[in-house]
């Protein structure tokens, strides 16, 4: 089923959390809320759970409303499975109990076969301390998806895990998520993890969503310099328009430089990729702050007279006692009107 938000507007006392949200989470995908702490995305996953009351707008499930302004079921009675950032299993009951709480006594015979679909075969006996942060989580996933809820809300469902563990997990519940065919919302700041995990995102700043796409639109066709580098890796230059190009604290650029439409505004924000620049010896070019060796090429980072700096990553060699220009390979750096 699918979760709609309708001009969602939200506030903690004189503090706006939520400022007119709108979105569809399709049914049977998974959408990520991203952004960075206090953008309102974990406000949005309270609301729909019923953690929170809703001030303004709505929260529909497949077209009926769930919540409004006059209606708010408590989260028990809402068909949404809860996954949060530590798991919250009950520590007094085993694995097993844990995963049994929310079935009726005839579905107990589903504990085993949910135990094997999260890779935890033959630990339903332990309790919670027995188990790793990875294999809790495993827990908390099962736990939240053998009642078969409508709608998954997941907040920071990774975080607390390693790294290597963190991406194993992320496929994992991708695939089981997916087969189960469950409508997921899950909350990230991590632009990796959604990439990763999410069929779409609705990128967030200060209880906004400034572009909601796939993560493919988000990599080709970012609404600002912001977005663009969030996730394509790549590093945001102020600059303004002059006559032959851009002019920025490391250089003239030429218009050939430039990658789609460039907009009629002075000043602009150029986004450029730290491989897609090229390092040309010059006395009167700028200086090198580092030169580390990576893999089968180098990072290097040079400041400009001001004290910005930009990253170069090249496959030439480097002398660290030099001066450089940098210029972007034509066709490489998008342009955005600065806000």
């Amino acid at each position: 089923m699918s979760l709609e938000f309708r001009h969602i507007a939200h506030a903690y006392g004189p503090v706006r959390a939520l400022e007119d949200v709108s979105f569809s989470a399709p049914t049977g995908e998974i959408t990520c809320l991203l952004g960075a702490s206090g953008c309102g995305k974990s406000t949005l996953l309270a609301l729909a759970a019923g953690m929170l009351r809703v001030q303004q707008g709505s929260i529909l499930l497949d077209g009926a409303v769930l919540a409004d302004a006059r209606r708010c079921p408590p989260p028990e009675a809402r068909p949404v499975g809860l996954v949060f950032q530590d798991g919250a299993l009950f520590p007094h009951m085993t694995i097993a109990a844990n995963i049994a709480f929310g079935l009726p006594r005839e579905r107990h015979g589903e504990v085993e076969n949910w135990l094997a679909r999260v890779g935890l075969a033959g630990l339903g006996a332990r309790y919670p301390h027995e188990l790793s942060g990875g294999q809790q989580q495993r827990a908390a996933l099962a736990r939240a998806m053998a009642p078969g809820p409508q709608v998954l809300l997941m907040d920071e469902p990774f975080a607390s895990v390693d790294i290597v563990l963190r991406r194993r997990l992320r496929r994992d519940c991708r695939i089981i998520l997916r087969e189960r065919g469950a409508t997921t919302v899950l909350v990230t700041h991590d632009p990796a993890e959604a990439l990763d995990i999410a069929d779409r995102i609705a990128v967030m700043e200060t209880g906004r969503i400034v572009q909601f796409a796939s993560p493919q639109e988000l990599h080709d066709a970012p609404v600002s310099a912001a977005v663009g580098a969030m996730f394509s890796g790549a590093q945001v230059v102020p600059g303004t328009r002059a006559e032959v190009g851009f002019a920025s604290a490391f250089g003239r650029w030429p218009w050939e430089c430039a990658l789609g439409h460039v907009p009629d505004v002075d000043e602009v924000d150029l986004l450029v990729h730290a491989d897609a620049l090229d390092l040309i010896e010059d006395a009167g070019g700028l200086t090198v702050r580092d030169c580390h060796a990576q893999g089968k090429g180098v990072r290097v980072v040079l400041v400009a007279p001001d004290g910005s700096e930009i990253t170069v990553e090249t496959a030439a060699p480097v002398n660290p006692g030099a001066r450089y220009r940098v210029k972007p390979r034509p066709g490489t750096l998008r342009v955005f009107a600065r806000n």
